[in-house]
Formats: C-alpha cells, structure tokens, sequence
C-alpha cells in the first residue's frame, strides 16, 4: 500500500484509505479510479471493492518503519476527508504523521468543508503540509476553508486545470501546483490560463510548480513552459534538501 511515486511534486505514497466518490468537475475521468479497477482486476488484495472507500488500518504503521526521511503523498488514491472516513480514523492517520516526524506528508482534498469542520480536532504538527484541489472557478470556496485552518503549510493543486482562474486569493498559500489531465478523454488546458497563475503566483510570492501539460501522451506532453521546468517550491523543502 506503499509505493515510490512517479508524481513529480511528491516521493512516495502512503494509502491507508482507497477508494472515492466524484464531486466536482475535476473528477471526471479520476486517474485513481481507473487505477483501482486495474489492480481490482489484477488481484489486489487492498483493491477487493474496486473504488469503494475502504479503510486499512493495516498500514497505518507503514510510515514509522519509513527511516528515511521522504515527502510522502497521503491517500493518492482517495480522499482523507471522505464522509465515510470516521473521524477517529482520520486522528490515527495524523497521529502516525505526528510520530513520524523525519517525513514530510501532503494531504489533499476537495472535501474542504469537512476538512474545515474538523480541523481543530486534528494535530497539525509541522511536518504535515494541507492542500486542497481546484480545477476551475466554481471550486475556489475550497481555498477560502483551507486558509481558514491550523494547517502549517497550505498549498494548491489547480489540477487538473479546466478553466482560468484570474483572480486566486492567494493569501497565506504556501505553494501552487499546476497541471493539464491526463489520460483517455483528457480535456485540454490552455497555455493563458497557465501563465496567468503563474504570474500571479510570482506576484504574490508564492511558488510555482508545473507539473505537466497532460493529454493522451503526457511523456510526449513533458513539462517545458516558456522554455522551461517550473520546479519552484516551499521554503521547508529547500532547508532539508540544503
């Protein structure tokens, strides 16, 4: 339930929940849920109900046996704050993330109401870094929650991107990563869209990640914006690597 990630912007990942439901544009065609009826198919033990959401209490303790010190993406393949994830689950992941403090651990959801309904019942030591998912205008509600939480590092996932977003509050955001879908049936993502936020986020001061320009063949895609990676991130990851 582990792996080495290939997602740019992130180490490993950790699943101790799988399994979603769609909410929003964004979710259309999940990368994650064709990946859960692959492994499904394939045999996968953890994968036995498909994309339903299940917990695995069993690998809750995955992360403490994890020596070296890595960025790790918690539940690539669901969302924490699903309302069939108990309350009591979710404060035994953040107490793992806690204990395990050589690591650096990403959240991401679109749930931001639970996550803002929750968030004081939570321990969020600075290892834990927040982020929410917003692929067009309808979705920026959700940074409004995010920044209204105890999270220490807030960052965005403006991914996949579906529509411009001229005018991102970005005050107390940490960090802003953009990408285009991937995949069959990708939609596609304008290159305005993309240079708008990252000015913004220059304006702001807020690093700018691009992660990939998407499509059916995103190898073939890559990542090169006005002749370049855009690999900028948060202060905390510069101090470890440094």
């Amino acid at each position: 339930m582990s792996q080495k990630s290939a997602i740019e912007w992130t180490e490993s990942t950790w699943n101790p929940v799988t399994g979603c439901d769609k909410v929003s544009a964004g979710c259309q065609n999940c990368y994650a849920e064709r990946m859960a009826k692959r492994l499904k198919a394939m045999g996968s033990p953890n994968y036995i109900n498909g994309f339903t959401v299940t917990l695995h209490p069993d690998t809750l303790g995955l992360p403490l046996s994890w020596k070296k010190p890595q960025m790790i993406f918690v539940n690539s393949m669901s969302d924490l704050f699903h309302d069939k994830v108990p309350l009591k689950f979710v404060k035994q992941v953040f107490e793992v993330m806690n204990e395990a403090s050589q690591h650096q651990f990403q959240i991401l959801t679109k749930r931001s109401a639970r996550l803002l309904k929750l968030h004081e019942k939570l321990n969020w030591t600075e290892n834990i870094w927040m982020g929410v998912s917003v692929e067009n205008n309808r979705c920026t509600n959700r940074i409004d929650h995010l920044r209204e939480t105890n999270a220490k590092t807030k960052f965005l996932s403006l991914e996949p991107l579906l529509g411009p977003l001229p005018k991102l509050n970005l005050s107390n955001i940490d960090w802003a990563i953009v990408g285009g879908e991937s995949g069959p049936k990708s939609r596609p993502m304008k290159t305005e869209w993309v240079l708008d936020i990252r000015d913004q986020c220059h304006k702001k001061k807020v690093p700018f990640f691009f992660k990939q320009w998407g499509g059916f063949n995103k190898k073939k895609n890559g990542r090169i914006l006005e002749g370049r990676t855009w690999d900028e991130v948060p202060h905390q990851l510069l101090k470890r690597s440094a």
